[in-house]
């Protein structure tokens, strides 16, 4: 479908590898726009290495992801789906199995402090929760609003609950992974 055109138009699950850009590179596209705020699933080298301009969108929408990550947190937290379902098979019986607990006063961490992550925090101060961050770049901003920086290792030992808000990289790609998994605080 790209042939005769001068770009093509990729989304967040979209892959533009060597293959592929090359194949675009033979149909004459010559740019490739991202609707995402990531390229990290172009290959940028082989982009560069084909003529390709890539475009992105750096500030898609941070609030909104921002929200539904805290949403996510309370839809597990307060087990919504089986509550949910509950309710609809008329089933309104309490039980603890529905509890969740309470955001208020635990130790969030959150891993990448970017724009996302710096409204995150904004957001998770308003629960009242203690923050813990990791970025290589620390933010002024999420420090202002008492964040503490700290290592890996500290995030893994202390946060009640982790958000991983960096995007894919081969850096980052195994941040929590099998080895990790006995690290974090039970």
């Amino acid at each position: 479908y790209a042939a005769g055109y001068d770009a093509v138009c990729l989304f967040v699950n979209d892959e533009a590898d060597c293959d592929i850009l090359r194949t675009l590179s033979l149909m004459g596209v010559q740019m490739i726009a991202m609707r995402c705020a990531g390229f990290d699933r172009v290959d940028t080298r082989a982009a560069k290495a084909y003529g390709f301009t890539v475009a992105r969108v750096p500030a898609y929408s941070p609030y909104a992801v921002a929200e539904h990550a805290v949403s996510l947190l309370m839809a597990v937290n307060r087990k919504i789906a089986i509550a949910s379902t509950r309710v609809k098979m008329a089933n309104f019986t309490l039980d603890t199995g529905l509890l969740g607990m309470d955001i208020h006063g635990k130790t969030v961490a959150v891993m990448g402090t970017g724009k996302i992550g710096q409204i995150l925090c904004s957001i998770l101060r308003g629960f009242g929760c203690n923050l813990l961050c990791y970025d290589v770049f620390e933010s002024d901003e999420v420090k202002r609003l008492g964040a503490t920086y700290v290592s890996k290792e500290e995030i893994y030992e202390k946060s009640d609950v982790i958000f991983l808000m960096m995007p894919l990289l081969p850096q980052t790609k195994h941040t929590i992974s099998m080895d990790v998994l006995p690290k974090l605080k039970r």
